[in-house]
């Protein structure tokens, strides 16, 4: 049985416990709100990009760049697997690698050549444990601050490169798109070849439209930008979901520290009491016997 001096120290060690967890719960609170605004205003830029891509490919080319058509196989998948670099946040990393690990497992039940491109320190160190051999490519965003387009843009133009040497035939990119506080759903998204949502219905809109330069030329320069663009969205939504994760995670855990310090307190008035009771029985015990 612990004594009454282990117990205090227990009870200062989970109350200095409870003041960091509060304290990172306010600061993931306070990183939110502007992690919240910026993935919602990356959203229709996004949307509106895919619908640009939609018309445009409709309109028809001869020729279609090679990020739209793909190599023509399937054989070789590259998963684009993007985490947060830091953990104290729940499952919000682990939901993503489950999602990553589960369709690696069926490609190469499938027969499929899988690589991985990892972006973020926690997506890493969770699947180096099963498929190290298959990750081939790693970026760490630990030092940015903020995270901006331009982040984005050089790992897309990485995935570019890799594409044009040859590396890969599809590209997936597996990322945890923010709904709120408490659900974060993990997505994963076809980058290559460009997954062209449907255009609108031919009566929806009068309009007519003539490209200059042609729409294949047109397509080779949005094409690779909007890959760009998916990824800067696919990063906005992690650093929103790892905030609200975040503070979901560090409110539990003080809560649960709360608990453990009335606990700990009540067995450490409990055995202070029975202590007492000792002392007063031997004294007691010590006078009779004079």
């Amino acid at each position: 049985m612990p004594s009454l001096k282990d117990l205090k120290n227990r009870i200062a060690t989970v109350k200095a416990t409870q003041k960091i967890t509060k304290a990172m719960k306010m600061v993931a609170a306070a990183k939110l709100r502007r992690a919240q605004e910026a993935a919602e205003a990356a959203r229709p830029y996004s949307q509106r990009m895919s619908a640009v891509l939609a018309n445009i490919a409709q309109a028809g080319t001869n020729e279609a760049p090679r990020l739209m058509t793909g190599t023509g196989n399937d054989q070789v998948h590259l998963l684009v697997v993007c985490t947060a670099e830091r953990g104290l946040c729940g499952g919000f990393n682990s939901q993503i690698a489950r999602l990553a690990r589960e369709h690696t497992r069926k490609l190469l039940a499938e027969g499929k050549t899988v690589k991985i491109y990892c972006v973020g320190k926690k997506g890493y160190d969770i699947l180096r444990r099963d498929f190290a051999s298959l990750i081939v490519e790693r970026t760490e965003l630990r030092e940015v601050k903020k995270i901006g387009f331009e982040n984005a843009d050089q790992i897309g133009k990485k995935v570019i490169s890799l594409f044009n040497k040859g590396e890969f035939d599809v590209c997936t990119l597996f990322y945890s798109e923010f709904k709120s506080v408490i659900s974060q759903i993990p997505t994963a998204l076809q980058l290559i070849p460009a997954a062209v949502p449907a255009a609108e219905p031919a009566g929806a809109s009068d309009a007519s439209y003539e490209y200059e330069p042609d729409a294949g030329a047109i397509l080779a320069d949005l094409i690779p930008r909007n890959i760009s663009v998916q990824v800067f969205r696919a990063l906005l939504e992690n650093v929103a979901g790892e905030m609200g994760a975040k503070m979901s995670a560090m409110d539990n855990a003080t809560r649960n520290a709360g608990d453990m310090i009335n606990k700990l307190t009540l067995k450490y008035n409990r055995q202070r009491q029975a202590q007492i009771t000792k002392e007063l029985i031997e004294i007691i015990s010590g006078a009779e016997a004079l």
